[in-house]
């Protein structure tokens, strides 16, 4: 069972949450998959959601990266939800920590799915702590630098989500967020 940790609603009007649990139980519109470049859905949150969803989200992501090639950090693929509740996965390549910008990469790919989910006319997404896991990004880095690409993405373009989730699996990255969370907002 997914529990809502703490939420705010920003200027802008989007409900953000933090939420400790499975994203693949999100029933939301889309879900954020923490992807690589070849939508090969070996590892991590990529494999859990790719089990979940059966094999439609590896067929359509191979179709994807056969008429598009490898996927860039600020251009996400997206394929259906499979068997998940979700509509859609958008598959965000975030940045392997040690290959240089990767500040830039990972805030790319937080706006790039925010995007993607504006082009799907989603109202609700749900996302993943992007790069934290087998990438190897400092959790409470990450934690800054996704709250600050959702705020300027918002404030900087119309919109027609409502609410965006951070959905957190472990106690580490719940931590490094929720502590991330109470420096940014008091």
């Amino acid at each position: 069972m997914n529990t809502i940790l703490v939420e705010r609603v920003l200027p802008t009007g989007q409900t953000i949450q933090i939420v400790q649990g499975d994203i693949t139980t999100e029933a939301v519109d889309a879900i954020v998959n923490a992807a690589n470049e070849l939508l090969q859905h070996g590892g991590g949150v990529a494999w859990a959601i790719s089990k979940k969803g059966g094999p439609a989200i590896q067929k359509e992501s191979d179709a994807w990266i056969r008429h598009h090639g490898p996927v860039p950090h600020p251009a996400p693929a997206w394929t259906s939800g499979g068997l998940l509740p979700s509509k859609f996965v958008i598959h965000a390549v975030g940045p392997i920590w040690g290959d240089s910008n990767e500040d830039n990469k990972l805030e790319s790919a937080v706006a790039g799915s925010l995007r993607v989910a504006d082009e799907l006319k989603c109202s609700s997404i749900a996302m993943p702590a992007i790069s934290t896991g087998i990438y190897g990004f400092p959790k409470d880095r990450a934690a800054g630098i996704i709250f600050s690409a959702i705020k300027k993405y918002f404030e900087g373009n119309s919109s027609g989500l409502k609410v965006v989730k951070l959905v957190l699996f472990d106690t580490p990255t719940v931590d490094a967020f929720l502590n991330q969370w109470r420096m940014d907002h008091g």
